[in-house]
C-alpha cells in the first residue's frame, strides 16, 4: 500500500505538507483537474493536483470545493503554486482543516507529470513487493502445514506475517486451542461473530473493525457445514496479500481437517473390528488388529482384564458420546456404535468411568463382569443384562451390583439357584411372561411403561400380569412377591450368564 506520507516523502518532488491529518491515507492514483467540480470524474483514493486555474479569486468557494472532493474520498489535494496562485489560498487551507482533508503544496519547479510518474512507479514497486510477500507467505504456510502436520504451525506462521494473532474456533465459536501470536483485542466477541455468520455455511466471511484492530473470520472445512472457523486479528487493515494468506491458511486447515476426519473414520473401523473380535472371544486377534490403529489419547494395548459396557439411547446422543470417548482425558480403547447400541471395552476402571459419563449425557448404560481377553462374550452378555435392568431413575447398572454385591451374595449360589428354579417353574415355558415380569419389576409396576418397552398394547400387559399372578399364586401388588420375583430372576440370570 502507498500512503500519502510516502508520496510526500519522495525527495525529488520537494512537496510541502500544509495540513496532513491522515498521512496513512491510501493512494490509488494521481489525478489532475482544473474543474470547479472534479468530483464526477473521481473514484476515491486519488491525489488530486490542481493549479486552481478556475478558482481565481475564490475564498468562501473553497469550502464547497473541498466538501465535494472529500465526499468522493480523495486521498489528498495538491495545489501547484507560482502560476494562478503565488501561494496556497487561505480559504483552501481553512476548508481542508475543517474537513480533515490532506493538503500539500507543489512548488513551481515540480511538474505534475513528475508527481504522476514517481507515484505510479512507487505503486508498481509496492504492488510487486506485495506480490512477492504474498508468494512468500503462501509458501511458508504450505511448508508449515507439510513439515509439521500441525495446525498450530500454520497459525503461528500466519500470525507472524500478519503482525497480529490467529486462532481456530469450534463450530460454536469457542477457542479450539490457545491463540498464536498476539492475544485477541479485549472485548472482541468471536463467538457472537461466528453465530452471526454460521447460517451462511462455507460461504460465510466476516471482517470486523474493533478499535484500531481488524479481525477476519472465515469458515474451515470441505463439506457442507464448517468444521471450525479461522479467526485472525491485527492492529491495522489487512492488505490484499495478507487476506490472500488467510485464504491459503483456511484451505490448508480444511485439508488437514479432512485428513484427520479420514484417519478418524479408518481408526473407528479398525477399533470396531477389534471390539467385534474381543466380544467374539478372540482376544489375541483383537490385539493384533488394534495394533494397526492410529495413535490417539488413551492406552495403546488391550489389558489382561477387561470390562464391556453397553449403552442405548437416541442416535445423536450415541454419536456425541462416541466422539467424547475418543477424545483426550477418559478415552476408551475400544468403542463402536451399532444401530441404537454403543459398546465399549477397556480396563475395568476406565470402562466404569466412561459408563458414568454416558449416563450423565442422558444415555442408559450397563457394565458387565470383569473378564479375561478370551471371555469377551460373557462380558458382553453380562453388560447387556445390566443394561436391561436400567430405568429412567437408574440409568447406570453394574453387573457386580446385581450379583456379586447384591442380595444374592448373602443367599449363596446354590440356594439362589434352587430358589429360582422353584419360584419360576410355573413360568418356565412362557418366555413372554418372564420378559413381562422383568419389565414390570424394572418399571415398578407401571403398565404403561412396560407396554412401551415391549411394544405391546396396555391390555396385553394387563392380561399377562394376570396370567403371571395366577401362575405364581400371588399378587404382584404384594411387596414380598415383588422381592421374591426380583431375587428369582436375578439368580436365574446369574446362573445362566455365569455358567
Amino acid at each position: 500500500m502507498v500512503a500519502v506520507r510516502d508520496v510526500l516523502a519522495l525527495p525529488a518532488l520537494a512537496l510541502r505538507g500544509l495540513h496532513v491529518p491522515r498521512p496513512g491515507e491510501p493512494v490509488r492514483w494521481v489525478a489532475t483537474s482544473e474543474l470547479a467540480d472534479p468530483s464526477p470524474f473521481l473514484e476515491g483514493g486519488e491525489v488530486l493536483l490542481t493549479t486552481g486555474l478556475g478558482a481565481r479569486g475564490w475564498d468562501a468557494e473553497w469550502d464547497a470545493y473541498v466538501a465535494r472532493v472529500a465526499a468522493v474520498g480523495v486521498a489528498a489535494v495538491g495545489l501547484g503554486t507560482g502560476l494562478t496562485h503565488p501561494e496556497v489560498p487561505a480559504g483552501l487551507l481553512r476548508a481542508c482543516r475543517a474537513r480533515e482533508v490532506n493538503l500539500f503544496e507543489v512548488p513551481r519547479r515540480t511538474t505534475f507529470v513528475a508527481i504522476s510518474r514517481l507515484t505510479a512507479s512507487l505503486l508498481h514497486e509496492r504492488e510487486e513487493a506485495a506480490a512477492r510477500r504474498a508468494v512468500t507467505m503462501q509458501r511458508e504456510l504450505t511448508e508449515a502445514a507439510a513439515r509439521r502436520g500441525d495446525p498450530a504451525a500454520v497459525l503461528r506462521t500466519l500470525a507472524g506475517h500478519l503482525g497480529g494473532g490467529a486462532a481456530v474456533l469450534t463450530a460454536d465459536g469457542e477457542p479450539a486451542g490457545a491463540p498464536m501470536g498476539a492475544a485477541p483485542p479485549a472485548g472482541l466477541d468471536l463467538a457472537a461473530e461466528v453465530a452471526r455468520i454460521r447460517p451462511q455455511g462455507l460461504r460465510a466471511s466476516a471482517t470486523v473493525g474493533h478499535g484500531s484492530h481488524t479481525c477476519l473470520i472465515q469458515p474451515v472445512g470441505l463439506t457442507a457445514r464448517p468444521e471450525s472457523y479461522l479467526a485472525v486479528w491485527a492492529p491495522h487493515a489487512l492488505d490484499d496479500g495478507q487476506r490472500s494468506a488467510v485464504t491459503t491458511a483456511v484451505a490448508l486447515l480444511g485439508l488437514d481437517a479432512e485428513r484427520r476426519h479420514d484417519r478418524r473414520a479408518t481408526d473407528r473401523r479398525i477399533r470396531a473390528r477389534a471390539l467385534e473380535l474381543l466380544l467374539g472371544g478372540d482376544g489375541r486377534t483383537a490385539a493384533v488388529v488394534l495394533a494397526a490403529a492410529e495413535d490417539r489419547p488413551g492406552p495403546a494395548a488391550l489389558p489382561a482384564l477387561v470390562r464391556v459396557a453397553e449403552a442405548s439411547g437416541p442416535v445423536d446422543l450415541l454419536d456425541d458420546a462416541l466422539a467424547a470417548l475418543e477424545g483426550p482425558g477418559d478415552a476408551v480403547l475400544l468403542a463402536a456404535r451399532t444401530g441404537v447400541t454403543l459398546r465399549l471395552a477397556d480396563a475395568p476402571a476406565r470402562v466404569e468411568r466412561a459408563a458414568a459419563r454416558l449416563a450423565a449425557l442422558g444415555l442408559r448404560a450397563g457394565v458387565g463382569a470383569a473378564v479375561g481377553l478370551d471371555d469377551g462374550g460373557r462380558g458382553a452378555t453380562t453388560a447387556g443384562y445390566a443394561l436391561a435392568q436400567t430405568t429412567e431413575a437408574l440409568p447406570l447398572v453394574l453387573w457386580d451390583d446385581l450379583v456379586d454385591d447384591g442380595v444374592l451374595a448373602l443367599v449363596g449360589d446354590d440356594a439362589a439357584a434352587a430358589f429360582a428354579d422353584s419360584f419360576l417353574a410355573p413360568l418356565a415355558d412362557r418366555p413372554d411372561l418372564l420378559t413381562t415380569l422383568r419389565s414390570f419389576l424394572r418399571h415398578h409396576g407401571s403398565r404403561g411403561r412396560v407396554a412401551a418397552e415391549l411394544a405391546v398394547h396396555r391390555n396385553t400387559v394387563r392380561h399377562r400380569v394376570a396370567e403371571i399372578e395366577e401362575a405364581l399364586g400371588r399378587s404382584l401388588d404384594d411387596p414380598a412377591a415383588r422381592v421374591n420375583a426380583w431375587v428369582a430372576l436375578q439368580a436365574d440370570a446369574a446362573r445362566r450368564l455365569e455358567g
